[in-house]
C-alpha cells in the first residue's frame, strides 16, 4: 500500500512540475512585454537585470568543443557572459571551468545532472543537485557560484526555497531562441536581436551541436553593441 501511495505522490509531483513548466512560458512572455523585467527576490526568480545593460547567459556546459568556441567569440567582441555549468560536466572538464572564470565571465550553478522536471524532485535530491555542483565548481575554480538556474527553468516554491537556503540567487531569462532545438541560425539571430536593456538572453554551449548558436551570436553581439547596449551579468558584474 505504501508503495502505491509513494508512486501516486511521485506522479502528482511530476504533473505539478510539468504544469509549472508551462506556466512559466506564459510568465516569460509577460516579462518580455513589460517595460522592465522583474529583478526577482527570495520568492521569485530574476527575469531581468537592473540599469541599461543586457545579460547573456549560456547553459549546459562546459563542453570540450563549444565552450572554447564560445569563449573565443566572446573575447573577440569583448562581451562578458554568465555560464550556468552542470556539475557532472565540470568534473569531466575542470580546465574549461577554470578557463571560463579566467576570461572574466561569471559562473552559475545549473545542477549536477540536469534532471527534469526539476520541481518534481524531493527536497533532499534538489539540495544534493545544487550543493554538489557548488562543490564541483569550487574544487575546479576555487570560486563558489552565487547564482542558480533551474534545469529547464522549472521553478517551484520548494526549488526557490532550496536555492535561497543554499545562499544562491535564482535567475531565469527573458529572451529564449530555443537554440537547444537547433531551429536554424536565422531564427536564433532574429529572436536574440529583439533583446533590449534590462533583459536576460538564454543560449547554450552544451547538450548537443551548438554551431548554430555560435554562428548566430557572431551577428547578434555586434548588432546589440551597435545599439549601445552594455553586456552585464545578473550578479551585477560588467
Amino acid at each position: 500500500m505504501n508503495g502505491a501511495t509513494d508512486e501516486n505522490g511521485r506522479g502528482l509531483s511530476y504533473l505539478s512540475a510539468q504544469a509549472l513548466h508551462y506556466l512559466f512560458f506564459a510568465i516569460r512572455g509577460q516579462q518580455f512585454l513589460r517595460r522592465r523585467a522583474s529583478l526577482g527576490g527570495s520568492h521569485w526568480p530574476a527575469f531581468g537585470v537592473p540599469g541599461a545593460g543586457i545579460a547573456l547567459t549560456i547553459d549546459d556546459g562546459p563542453h570540450p568543443e563549444w565552450t572554447p568556441r564560445m569563449l573565443d567569440l566572446l573575447a573577440r567582441h569583448q562581451v562578458r557572459a554568465t555560464f550556468f555549468l552542470i556539475g557532472d560536466r565540470v568534473r569531466e572538464q575542470p580546465e574549461l571551468a577554470r578557463r571560463v572564470l579566467a576570461a572574466g565571465h561569471t559562473i552559475g550553478n545549473h545542477s549536477m545532472s540536469h534532471p527534469q522536471p526539476f520541481a518534481a524532485l524531493s527536497r533532499q535530491r534538489m539540495r544534493a543537485e545544487i550543493s554538489g555542483t557548488q562543490d564541483e565548481i569550487a574544487d575546479a575554480t576555487g570560486v563558489r557560484p552565487r547564482l542558480f538556474r533551474a534545469p529547464g527553468g522549472n521553478w517551484s516554491r520548494d526549488v526557490l526555497r532550496t536555492t535561497a537556503d543554499l545562499g544562491l540567487s535564482a535567475v531565469d531569462w527573458t529572451v529564449n531562441p530555443s537554440d537547444w532545438r537547433s531551429p536554424g541560425v536565422h531564427r536564433i539571430t532574429r529572436t536574440l536581436s529583439r533583446g533590449r536593456a534590462g533583459q536576460v538572453l538564454l543560449c547554450h554551449d552544451g547538450g548537443g551541436d551548438r554551431s548554430q548558436t555560435v554562428e548566430a551570436l557572431e551577428t547578434v553581439l555586434p548588432r546589440l553593441l551597435d545599439r549601445g547596449l552594455r553586456f552585464v551579468t545578473p550578479d551585477g558584474g560588467r
